[in-house]
Protein backbone atom coordinates (compact mmCIF):
# COMPACT_ATOMS: atom_id res chain seq x y z
CA UNK A 1 0.00 0.00 0.00
CA UNK A 2 2.80 2.42 -0.80
CA UNK A 3 2.21 3.39 -4.43
CA UNK A 4 1.70 7.06 -3.62
CA UNK A 5 4.94 7.15 -1.63
CA UNK A 6 6.90 5.38 -4.37
CA UNK A 7 5.52 7.76 -6.99
CA UNK A 8 6.34 10.81 -4.89
CA UNK A 9 9.90 9.53 -4.44
CA UNK A 10 10.26 9.19 -8.21
CA UNK A 11 8.98 12.74 -8.60
CA UNK A 12 11.34 14.10 -5.95
CA UNK A 13 14.22 12.43 -7.79
CA UNK A 14 13.24 14.24 -10.99
CA UNK A 15 12.06 11.02 -12.65
CA UNK A 16 8.26 11.08 -12.53
CA UNK A 17 6.32 8.20 -14.05
CA UNK A 18 5.39 9.48 -17.51
CA UNK A 19 2.31 8.04 -19.18
CA UNK A 20 0.89 8.29 -22.67
CA UNK A 21 -2.87 8.07 -23.17
CA UNK A 22 -4.46 6.76 -26.38
CA UNK A 23 -8.12 7.79 -26.52
CA UNK A 24 -9.39 10.91 -24.76
CA UNK A 25 -12.99 9.80 -24.25
CA UNK A 26 -14.85 9.48 -20.96
CA UNK A 27 -12.53 6.92 -19.35
CA UNK A 28 -9.41 8.77 -20.45
CA UNK A 29 -10.82 12.10 -19.30
CA UNK A 30 -11.57 10.72 -15.85
CA UNK A 31 -7.93 9.62 -15.57
CA UNK A 32 -6.70 13.01 -16.75
CA UNK A 33 -8.78 14.76 -14.10
CA UNK A 34 -6.81 13.02 -11.32
CA UNK A 35 -3.29 13.45 -12.67
CA UNK A 36 -2.60 16.95 -11.26
CA UNK A 37 -3.20 15.65 -7.75
CA UNK A 38 -0.78 12.70 -7.97
CA UNK A 39 2.79 13.52 -7.05
CA UNK A 40 5.28 11.76 -9.32
CA UNK A 41 2.89 11.07 -12.21
CA UNK A 42 2.76 13.04 -15.44
CA UNK A 43 1.11 12.62 -18.83
CA UNK A 44 3.65 13.25 -21.56
CA UNK A 45 1.40 12.75 -24.57
CA UNK A 46 -2.19 12.09 -25.59
CA UNK A 47 -3.15 10.46 -28.90
CA UNK A 48 -6.66 10.82 -30.28
CA UNK A 49 -8.19 10.78 -33.75
CA UNK A 50 -9.08 14.42 -32.98
CA UNK A 51 -6.13 16.01 -31.13
CA UNK A 52 -8.17 19.18 -30.61
CA UNK A 53 -10.72 17.09 -28.70
CA UNK A 54 -7.92 15.75 -26.51
CA UNK A 55 -6.71 19.25 -25.71
CA UNK A 56 -10.29 20.32 -24.97
CA UNK A 57 -10.70 17.33 -22.65
CA UNK A 58 -7.72 18.54 -20.62
CA UNK A 59 -9.36 21.93 -20.28
CA UNK A 60 -12.69 20.37 -19.32
CA UNK A 61 -11.16 18.33 -16.48
CA UNK A 62 -9.43 21.38 -15.04
CA UNK A 63 -5.82 21.25 -16.21
CA UNK A 64 -4.03 24.59 -16.02
CA UNK A 65 -2.53 26.21 -19.09
CA UNK A 66 1.04 25.21 -18.23
CA UNK A 67 0.16 21.51 -17.98
CA UNK A 68 -1.87 21.64 -21.20
CA UNK A 69 0.97 23.27 -23.11
CA UNK A 70 3.56 20.85 -21.73
CA UNK A 71 1.66 17.86 -23.16
CA UNK A 72 2.03 16.60 -26.73
CA UNK A 73 -1.13 15.90 -28.77
CA UNK A 74 -1.01 13.36 -31.60
CA UNK A 75 -3.33 11.57 -33.99
CA UNK A 76 -1.30 8.36 -34.20
CA UNK A 77 -1.30 5.93 -31.27
CA UNK A 78 1.68 4.02 -32.66
CA UNK A 79 3.68 7.25 -32.73
CA UNK A 80 2.84 7.80 -29.07
CA UNK A 81 4.12 4.32 -28.26
CA UNK A 82 7.45 5.18 -29.88
CA UNK A 83 8.06 8.35 -27.85
CA UNK A 84 11.09 8.30 -25.54
CA UNK A 85 9.23 10.31 -22.90
CA UNK A 86 6.47 7.70 -22.44
CA UNK A 87 7.02 4.90 -19.92
CA UNK A 88 3.48 3.51 -19.64
CA UNK A 89 0.95 3.44 -22.49
CA UNK A 90 -2.77 3.53 -21.64
CA UNK A 91 -5.00 2.10 -24.39
CA UNK A 92 -8.49 3.56 -24.00
CA UNK A 93 -9.91 3.63 -27.51
CA UNK A 94 -12.52 0.87 -27.06
CA UNK A 95 -11.76 -0.36 -30.59
CA UNK A 96 -10.51 -3.96 -30.35
CA UNK A 97 -8.46 -3.95 -33.55
CA UNK A 98 -6.84 -0.62 -32.70
CA UNK A 99 -6.27 -1.78 -29.14
CA UNK A 100 -4.40 -4.89 -30.21
CA UNK A 101 -2.25 -2.89 -32.64
CA UNK A 102 -1.41 -0.30 -29.98
CA UNK A 103 -0.61 -2.95 -27.37
CA UNK A 104 1.77 -4.72 -29.74
CA UNK A 105 3.40 -1.40 -30.67
CA UNK A 106 3.90 -0.50 -27.01
CA UNK A 107 5.39 -3.90 -26.18
CA UNK A 108 7.71 -3.70 -29.19
CA UNK A 109 8.95 -0.33 -27.92
CA UNK A 110 9.57 -1.69 -24.41
CA UNK A 111 6.66 0.17 -22.81
CA UNK A 112 4.24 -1.09 -20.19
CA UNK A 113 0.65 -1.26 -21.48
CA UNK A 114 -2.49 -0.67 -19.41
CA UNK A 115 -5.40 -2.09 -21.38
CA UNK A 116 -8.60 -0.18 -20.68
CA UNK A 117 -9.78 -1.76 -23.92
CA UNK A 118 -11.45 -4.90 -22.52
CA UNK A 119 -12.85 -5.61 -26.00
CA UNK A 120 -9.29 -6.21 -27.22
CA UNK A 121 -8.32 -8.13 -24.09
CA UNK A 122 -11.00 -10.81 -24.58
CA UNK A 123 -9.81 -11.32 -28.16
CA UNK A 124 -6.08 -11.67 -27.58
CA UNK A 125 -5.24 -10.88 -23.95
CA UNK A 126 -3.30 -14.07 -23.12
CA UNK A 127 -1.14 -13.67 -26.24
CA UNK A 128 -0.45 -10.00 -25.54
CA UNK A 129 0.37 -10.73 -21.90
CA UNK A 130 2.82 -13.46 -22.94
CA UNK A 131 4.46 -11.12 -25.44
CA UNK A 132 4.81 -8.47 -22.75
CA UNK A 133 6.41 -10.90 -20.30
CA UNK A 134 8.86 -12.00 -22.97
CA UNK A 135 9.76 -8.35 -23.57
CA UNK A 136 10.19 -7.64 -19.86
CA UNK A 137 7.24 -5.23 -19.61
CA UNK A 138 3.83 -5.33 -17.95
CA UNK A 139 0.49 -5.94 -19.67
CA UNK A 140 -2.28 -4.99 -17.26
CA UNK A 141 -6.00 -4.66 -16.82
CA UNK A 142 -7.19 -1.17 -15.91
CA UNK A 143 -7.84 -0.58 -12.23
CA UNK A 144 -11.14 1.18 -11.63
CA UNK A 145 -12.83 -0.85 -14.33
CA UNK A 146 -14.77 -3.78 -12.91
CA UNK A 147 -12.65 -6.67 -14.26
CA UNK A 148 -9.51 -5.44 -12.49
CA UNK A 149 -11.42 -4.79 -9.27
CA UNK A 150 -12.88 -8.29 -9.35
CA UNK A 151 -9.46 -9.77 -10.11
CA UNK A 152 -8.13 -7.97 -7.04
CA UNK A 153 -10.90 -9.43 -4.87
CA UNK A 154 -10.32 -12.93 -6.22
CA UNK A 155 -6.59 -12.63 -5.55
CA UNK A 156 -7.31 -11.38 -2.02
CA UNK A 157 -9.63 -14.33 -1.39
CA UNK A 158 -7.11 -16.90 -2.58
CA UNK A 159 -4.22 -15.23 -0.76
CA UNK A 160 -6.20 -15.51 2.47
CA UNK A 161 -6.98 -19.20 1.94
CA UNK A 162 -10.54 -19.08 0.64
CA UNK A 163 -11.89 -20.91 -2.40
CA UNK A 164 -13.83 -18.66 -4.77
CA UNK A 165 -17.32 -19.93 -5.54
CA UNK A 166 -18.26 -17.02 -7.78
CA UNK A 167 -17.15 -13.55 -8.78
CA UNK A 168 -18.57 -10.78 -10.90
CA UNK A 169 -20.49 -7.53 -10.90
CA UNK A 170 -23.94 -6.02 -10.91
CA UNK A 171 -25.85 -4.30 -13.70
CA UNK A 172 -29.35 -3.29 -14.77
CA UNK A 173 -30.77 -6.17 -16.83
CA UNK A 174 -33.96 -7.58 -18.29
CA UNK A 175 -34.04 -10.25 -21.04
CA UNK A 176 -35.64 -7.82 -23.50
CA UNK A 177 -32.55 -5.61 -23.32
CA UNK A 178 -30.62 -7.95 -25.62
CA UNK A 179 -32.48 -6.55 -28.61
CA UNK A 180 -32.36 -2.86 -27.71
CA UNK A 181 -30.65 -0.70 -30.34
CA UNK A 182 -29.03 2.74 -30.02
CA UNK A 183 -32.33 4.31 -31.11
CA UNK A 184 -34.08 3.13 -27.95
CA UNK A 185 -31.30 3.21 -25.40
CA UNK A 186 -31.86 6.56 -23.68
CA UNK A 187 -35.31 5.79 -22.28
CA UNK A 188 -33.71 3.00 -20.23
CA UNK A 189 -31.29 5.52 -18.71
CA UNK A 190 -34.03 8.05 -17.94
CA UNK A 191 -32.72 10.51 -20.54
CA UNK A 192 -34.03 12.13 -23.68
CA UNK A 193 -31.91 11.90 -26.84
CA UNK A 194 -31.37 15.65 -26.57
CA UNK A 195 -30.06 15.40 -23.01
CA UNK A 196 -27.72 12.60 -23.96
CA UNK A 197 -26.40 14.49 -26.96
CA UNK A 198 -25.81 17.61 -24.90
CA UNK A 199 -23.77 15.53 -22.45
CA UNK A 200 -21.68 14.04 -25.27
CA UNK A 201 -22.89 10.51 -24.55
CA UNK A 202 -22.38 7.88 -27.27
CA UNK A 203 -25.61 5.86 -27.75
CA UNK A 204 -23.88 2.75 -29.12
CA UNK A 205 -21.37 2.66 -26.29
CA UNK A 206 -24.05 3.09 -23.63
CA UNK A 207 -26.22 0.50 -25.36
CA UNK A 208 -23.44 -2.07 -25.05
CA UNK A 209 -23.84 -1.82 -21.27
CA UNK A 210 -27.60 -2.26 -21.57
CA UNK A 211 -27.88 -5.09 -24.10
CA UNK A 212 -25.67 -7.46 -22.11
CA UNK A 213 -22.62 -7.28 -24.37
CA UNK A 214 -20.38 -5.33 -22.00
CA UNK A 215 -21.27 -7.64 -19.13
CA UNK A 216 -20.31 -10.64 -21.24
CA UNK A 217 -17.01 -9.02 -22.21
CA UNK A 218 -16.16 -8.13 -18.64
CA UNK A 219 -17.09 -11.53 -17.21
CA UNK A 220 -14.99 -13.31 -19.85
CA UNK A 221 -12.08 -10.99 -19.06
CA UNK A 222 -12.40 -11.91 -15.37
CA UNK A 223 -12.59 -15.62 -16.17
CA UNK A 224 -9.52 -15.39 -18.40
CA UNK A 225 -7.55 -13.52 -15.73
CA UNK A 226 -8.65 -15.53 -12.70
CA UNK A 227 -9.04 -19.06 -14.04
CA UNK A 228 -12.80 -19.06 -13.38
CA UNK A 229 -15.46 -20.74 -15.52
CA UNK A 230 -18.01 -19.19 -17.88
CA UNK A 231 -21.57 -20.60 -17.79
CA UNK A 232 -22.21 -22.90 -20.76
CA UNK A 233 -25.54 -21.24 -21.61
CA UNK A 234 -24.17 -17.72 -21.15
CA UNK A 235 -24.71 -15.32 -18.29
CA UNK A 236 -28.06 -15.71 -16.55
CA UNK A 237 -28.14 -12.29 -14.82
CA UNK A 238 -30.02 -13.55 -11.74
CA UNK A 239 -31.76 -10.80 -9.74
CA UNK A 240 -29.83 -10.50 -6.50
CA UNK A 241 -29.15 -7.97 -3.77
CA UNK A 242 -26.08 -7.80 -1.57
CA UNK A 243 -27.75 -9.67 1.28
CA UNK A 244 -28.40 -12.70 -0.95
CA UNK A 245 -25.08 -12.97 -2.79
CA UNK A 246 -23.89 -16.02 -0.86
CA UNK A 247 -27.26 -17.74 -1.25
CA UNK A 248 -27.80 -17.16 -4.98
CA UNK A 249 -24.20 -17.38 -6.22
CA UNK A 250 -23.30 -20.88 -5.07
CA UNK A 251 -23.61 -24.15 -7.01
CA UNK A 252 -27.07 -25.43 -7.81
CA UNK A 253 -26.12 -28.71 -6.12
CA UNK A 254 -26.12 -26.92 -2.74
CA UNK A 255 -29.16 -24.70 -3.36
CA UNK A 256 -27.75 -21.86 -5.44
CA UNK A 257 -28.23 -20.85 -9.06
CA UNK A 258 -24.81 -21.57 -10.58
CA UNK A 259 -23.93 -24.53 -12.80
CA UNK A 260 -20.86 -25.29 -10.74
CA UNK A 261 -18.15 -23.97 -8.47
CA UNK A 262 -15.76 -21.16 -9.39
CA UNK A 263 -17.85 -19.27 -11.95
CA UNK A 264 -18.31 -15.74 -13.19
CA UNK A 265 -21.77 -14.20 -13.22
CA UNK A 266 -23.43 -10.79 -13.52
CA UNK A 267 -26.36 -10.09 -11.21
CA UNK A 268 -29.31 -7.86 -12.10
CA UNK A 269 -30.57 -4.86 -10.14
CA UNK A 270 -34.07 -5.58 -11.48
CA UNK A 271 -36.45 -8.42 -10.78
CA UNK A 272 -37.75 -10.05 -13.96
CA UNK A 273 -41.00 -8.08 -13.66
CA UNK A 274 -39.06 -4.81 -13.59
CA UNK A 275 -39.26 -4.15 -9.84
CA UNK A 276 -36.00 -2.95 -8.25
CA UNK A 277 -33.99 -5.51 -6.32
CA UNK A 278 -33.65 -4.72 -2.62
CA UNK A 279 -30.14 -3.42 -1.85
CA UNK A 280 -28.91 -4.00 -5.38
CA UNK A 281 -25.29 -4.03 -6.53
CA UNK A 282 -25.82 -2.26 -9.86
CA UNK A 283 -22.55 -0.28 -9.69
CA UNK A 284 -20.41 -2.71 -7.76
CA UNK A 285 -18.46 -5.97 -7.74
CA UNK A 286 -18.47 -9.06 -5.54
CA UNK A 287 -16.77 -12.32 -4.65
CA UNK A 288 -18.41 -15.31 -2.93
CA UNK A 289 -16.11 -17.33 -0.67
CA UNK A 290 -16.32 -20.82 0.73
CA UNK A 291 -14.99 -21.44 4.22
CA UNK A 292 -12.28 -24.13 4.23
CA UNK A 293 -13.33 -25.44 7.65
CA UNK A 294 -15.83 -25.08 10.47
CA UNK A 295 -13.62 -22.64 12.32
CA UNK A 296 -13.53 -20.18 9.40
CA UNK A 297 -17.28 -20.56 8.93
CA UNK A 298 -17.80 -19.63 12.57
CA UNK A 299 -15.63 -16.56 12.03
CA UNK A 300 -17.88 -15.50 9.12
CA UNK A 301 -20.77 -15.48 11.56
CA UNK A 302 -18.85 -13.77 14.36
CA UNK A 303 -17.70 -10.91 12.16
CA UNK A 304 -21.00 -10.23 10.45
CA UNK A 305 -20.40 -11.45 6.92
CA UNK A 306 -23.57 -12.16 4.93
CA UNK A 307 -23.67 -15.93 4.50
CA UNK A 308 -25.92 -18.57 3.00
CA UNK A 309 -28.10 -20.80 5.22
CA UNK A 310 -25.25 -23.29 5.74
CA UNK A 311 -22.87 -20.62 6.97
CA UNK A 312 -20.14 -21.99 4.67
CA UNK A 313 -20.55 -19.47 1.82
CA UNK A 314 -20.00 -15.78 2.46
CA UNK A 315 -19.86 -12.70 0.26
CA UNK A 316 -17.61 -9.67 0.10
CA UNK A 317 -18.53 -6.79 -2.17
CA UNK A 318 -17.61 -3.29 -3.19
CA UNK A 319 -20.71 -1.19 -3.88
CA UNK A 320 -19.18 1.27 -6.36
CA UNK A 321 -16.36 1.61 -8.84
CA UNK A 322 -14.84 4.89 -10.00
CA UNK A 323 -13.67 3.79 -13.45
CA UNK A 324 -11.02 6.16 -14.85
CA UNK A 325 -10.64 8.05 -11.58
CA UNK A 326 -8.81 4.97 -10.23
CA UNK A 327 -6.74 4.19 -13.32
CA UNK A 328 -3.51 5.65 -11.95
CA UNK A 329 -3.23 2.60 -9.66
CA UNK A 330 -2.52 0.47 -12.74
CA UNK A 331 -0.09 2.97 -14.24
CA UNK A 332 1.91 3.29 -11.03
CA UNK A 333 1.81 -0.44 -10.27
CA UNK A 334 3.24 -1.27 -13.69
CA UNK A 335 5.97 1.36 -13.56
CA UNK A 336 6.96 1.13 -9.89
CA UNK A 337 6.31 -2.49 -8.95
CA UNK A 338 6.42 -4.23 -12.30
CA UNK A 339 3.04 -5.78 -11.47
CA UNK A 340 -0.26 -5.83 -13.36
CA UNK A 341 -3.58 -5.06 -11.71
CA UNK A 342 -5.07 -8.17 -13.27
CA UNK A 343 -3.87 -9.90 -16.41
CA UNK A 344 -5.27 -12.39 -18.93
CA UNK A 345 -3.61 -15.76 -18.41
CA UNK A 346 -5.64 -18.26 -20.44
CA UNK A 347 -8.74 -18.28 -22.63
CA UNK A 348 -11.49 -19.68 -20.44
CA UNK A 349 -14.19 -17.98 -22.51
CA UNK A 350 -15.08 -15.83 -25.47
CA UNK A 351 -17.95 -13.52 -26.40
CA UNK A 352 -20.01 -14.77 -29.35
CA UNK A 353 -21.98 -12.43 -31.62
CA UNK A 354 -25.73 -13.16 -31.63
CA UNK A 355 -28.20 -11.66 -34.13
CA UNK A 356 -30.51 -9.02 -32.63
CA UNK A 357 -32.91 -9.39 -35.56
CA UNK A 358 -33.19 -11.34 -38.80
CA UNK A 359 -30.10 -10.39 -40.81
CA UNK A 360 -29.74 -10.71 -44.57
CA UNK A 361 -26.67 -11.63 -46.57
CA UNK A 362 -24.82 -8.47 -47.52
CA UNK A 363 -25.66 -6.63 -44.29
CA UNK A 364 -22.82 -4.84 -42.52
CA UNK A 365 -22.39 -5.74 -38.87
CA UNK A 366 -21.90 -2.84 -36.49
CA UNK A 367 -20.51 -4.63 -33.45
CA UNK A 368 -20.86 -4.03 -29.75
CA UNK A 369 -23.95 -2.08 -28.71
CA UNK A 370 -25.18 -1.61 -32.27
CA UNK A 371 -28.23 -2.50 -34.35
CA UNK A 372 -27.25 -5.95 -35.57
CA UNK A 373 -25.66 -8.13 -32.87
CA UNK A 374 -25.15 -8.50 -29.12
CA UNK A 375 -22.51 -10.51 -27.28
CA UNK A 376 -23.12 -13.71 -25.31
CA UNK A 377 -20.43 -15.14 -23.02
CA UNK A 378 -19.45 -18.74 -23.78
CA UNK A 379 -16.78 -21.16 -22.58
CA UNK A 380 -14.09 -21.83 -25.17
CA UNK A 381 -14.96 -25.51 -24.93
CA UNK A 382 -18.45 -24.95 -26.41
CA UNK A 383 -17.93 -21.79 -28.49
CA UNK A 384 -16.56 -23.61 -31.52
CA UNK A 385 -16.09 -21.25 -34.45
CA UNK A 386 -18.47 -18.59 -33.11
CA UNK A 387 -17.75 -15.09 -34.38
CA UNK A 388 -16.37 -13.07 -31.44
CA UNK A 389 -18.11 -9.75 -30.91
CA UNK A 390 -14.79 -7.95 -31.25
CA UNK A 391 -14.57 -9.08 -34.90
CA UNK A 392 -18.21 -8.29 -35.68
CA UNK A 393 -17.76 -4.60 -36.53
CA UNK A 394 -17.58 -3.25 -40.08
CA UNK A 395 -17.70 -6.69 -41.69
CA UNK A 396 -20.12 -7.98 -44.31
CA UNK A 397 -22.45 -10.91 -43.71
CA UNK A 398 -22.19 -13.73 -46.26
CA UNK A 399 -25.47 -15.51 -45.47
CA UNK A 400 -28.84 -14.92 -43.85
CA UNK A 401 -28.84 -15.28 -40.06
CA UNK A 402 -32.04 -15.55 -38.03
CA UNK A 403 -32.78 -13.51 -34.94
CA UNK A 404 -31.24 -15.10 -31.84
CA UNK A 405 -28.80 -17.23 -33.83
CA UNK A 406 -25.07 -17.25 -33.07
CA UNK A 407 -22.89 -16.04 -35.94
CA UNK A 408 -19.83 -17.99 -37.05
CA UNK A 409 -16.46 -16.97 -38.41
CA UNK A 410 -17.40 -18.40 -41.80
CA UNK A 411 -20.47 -16.14 -41.95
CA UNK A 412 -18.51 -12.94 -42.56
CA UNK A 413 -15.74 -11.44 -44.67
CA UNK A 414 -12.89 -10.68 -42.27
CA UNK A 415 -9.98 -8.34 -43.05
CA UNK A 416 -6.55 -9.87 -43.39
CA UNK A 417 -4.90 -7.84 -40.63
CA UNK A 418 -3.63 -10.64 -38.39
CA UNK A 419 -6.21 -10.16 -35.63
CA UNK A 420 -8.03 -13.40 -36.43
CA UNK A 421 -4.73 -15.27 -36.27
CA UNK A 422 -4.02 -13.75 -32.85
CA UNK A 423 -7.48 -14.74 -31.65
CA UNK A 424 -6.96 -18.30 -32.82
CA UNK A 425 -3.56 -18.38 -31.11
CA UNK A 426 -5.20 -17.15 -27.89
CA UNK A 427 -7.80 -19.94 -28.13
CA UNK A 428 -4.99 -22.48 -27.83
CA UNK A 429 -3.97 -20.97 -24.47
CA UNK A 430 -6.56 -22.68 -22.28
CA UNK A 431 -4.43 -23.90 -19.36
Amino acid sequence: MNLAQLAAMRGDAGRPVRAGLIGAGKFGSMFLSQVPGIAGLEVAAIADLDPARARAACQTVGWDAARIEATAYLEDGAALCARDDVEVVIEATGNPRAGIAHARAAIAQGKHIVMVNVEADVLAGPVLAAQARAAGVVYSMAYGDQPALVAEMVDWARATGFAVAAAGKGTKYLPAYHEVTPDGVWAHYGLTPEQAQAAGMNPQMFNSFLDGTKSAIEMVAIANACGLSVPEAGLRFPPCGVDDLAHVLRPRAVGGQLDGFGMVETISSLERDGRPVFRDLRWGVYVVLQAPNDYAAACFRQYGLPTDSTGRFAAMYKPFHLIGLELSVSVLSAALRGEPTGQARAMRGTVAAVAKRDLKAGAMLDGEGGYTVWGRAAPVSVAGDALPIGLAHGVRLLRDVARGQTLHLSDVELPQDGVLALYRQALTMTG
